[in-house]
């Protein structure tokens, strides 16, 4: 039953406006080959980043000026704006799922009443 109903709450929650608004944000920065750009520039400057920190080392200071760089142009573009909103909805709308289903195991571990 518990299976059920997990797939019933994920099947409502693809359905959602927030999930919805997150899946075209994700197809059209999929399609803005600048973001992807930036996003790549990222994601190796984070991994350089991770790699001097495991080794001791402090971030090139022309390194950490470009991910600043390039994190803020990405994330004052249309296309990564949109997709920052539409990520953070669905970050809240999980955390008020995840809130409600924290009430629910409350509830029912101090109910006397087993239901199925």
């Amino acid at each position: 039953m518990i299976d059920e109903k997990a797939v019933e709450l994920g099947r409502l929650l693809g359905q959602s406006n927030e999930y919805q608004a997150l899946r075209r944000a994700e197809q059209a920065l999929r399609e803005d080959t600048e973001a992807q750009g930036k996003l790549e520039t990222i994601s190796r400057l984070t991994r350089e980043f991770d790699e001097m920190v495991a080794q001791g080392q402090p971030p090139e200071e022309a390194k950490a000026k470009e991910y600043e760089t390039t994190l803020r142009d990405f994330e004052t573009s249309p296309t990564g704006q949109t997709y920052l909103v539409a990520r953070a909805n669905v970050d809240k709308l999980m955390n008020k799922v995840n809130q409600k289903i924290g009430e629910g195991i409350e509830r029912g571990a101090t109910s006397g009443i087993i239901t199925l």
